[in-house]
């Protein structure tokens, strides 16, 4: 009697065993986590999925989907997020390619000559380094050399030829870009362009700056000087708050009123956090 009753559990687990390995073969079961990236870097864990997101059918144009689709895939369980639905004018794929320049950066590349320091960052943004063409025209000459032109945002091509509404506070009404950021925007990290947009307004929130308001997007990154006696120091953070880089470039940096107007134009805000804790413990070291 035993002896039939084993055979009839062993026959059990086999039959239950054929069963889940066919389900795992077909891609209904897996066992592993999936994880989402958000548009800000973090990975999120989430149930066992099967399906990834995709770029919208038949879309040839190069440029990012503002519709995201699924396709079954039994071999990549993971969803890829290629479509941000607070801020659907960001090209997400390339601001994360932009982010993950920015990590490449060493000390030295932050802390030496700042006309070298600012091409490394143009470079990590995704930007030509133009200070001989004429504005509008994909000049860069003003990128990350005065207290406002700041942000690096990275939006879908769809909504370069955005212009300001009005909506903007402290820029001119029209404003466009697109020929501008079309000229000057490296194409080999991905659809959509990159500019040095203007910060005003985002120590708000939600930030009513440019980037987030004109274009629908998010930053990559966004210099602030640290408000140290000499402001001296700059911080690179995402659109978050949170420190991507830092340096202390040498030579002609940009003059230190803008210095001081750019931290001034960020303060109250998230931005301002993390510039504002590294000034904190500097100041403490003096005394």
């Amino acid at each position: 009697m035993r002896t039939m009753l084993r055979l009839r559990r062993l026959s059990l687990l086999l039959s239950l065993a054929s069963s889940a390995s066919v389900d795992a073969s077909a891609g209904y079961v897996s066992n592993k986590t999936a994880f989402v990236l958000s548009a800000t870097g973090a990975t999120t864990p989430t149930t066992p999925a099967t399906r990834s997101f995709s770029v919208t059918e038949g879309q040839s144009s190069g440029n990012p989907p503002l519709a995201a689709t699924t396709k079954s895939s039994s071999s990549d369980p993971s969803p890829v997020m290629t479509y941000d639905k607070e801020y659907p004018g960001t090209a997400v794929q390339r601001m994360m390619a932009v982010r993950a320049r920015v990590a490449e950066l060493t000390e030295n590349d932050l802390n030496g000559q700042w006309e070298d320091v600012r091409r490394k960052i143009l470079w990590a943004g995704g930007l030509r380094d133009l200070p001989d063409a004429y504005p509008g025209q994909g000049y860069t000459g003003h990128s990350f050399n005065d207290y406002n032109h700041v942000d690096l945002t990275c939006m879908a091509e769809k909504v370069s030829d955005n212009q300001n509404d009005g909506s903007v506070q402290e820029i001119a009404v029209g404003n466009l870009l697109g020929p501008g950021i079309r000229i000057a925007s490296l194409p080999e990290l991905g659809p959509g362009g990159s500019w040095s947009t203007c910060g005003n307004g985002s120590n708000q929130e939600p930030p009513q700056d440019v980037a987030h308001i004109q274009f629908r997007s998010r930053i990559a990154f966004k210099l602030v000087w640290v408000p140290t006696l000499d402001y001296s120091t700059f911080v690179l953070v995402d659109d978050d708050g949170t420190e991507l880089a830092r340096g202390t470039p040498q030579g002609n940096l940009p003059h230190i009123r803008h210095r001081q107007m750019n931290y001034a134009m960020v303060r109250g805000g998230k931005y301002a956090t993390v510039a504002e804790t590294i000034a904190a413990a500097a100041a403490a070291t003096t005394m």
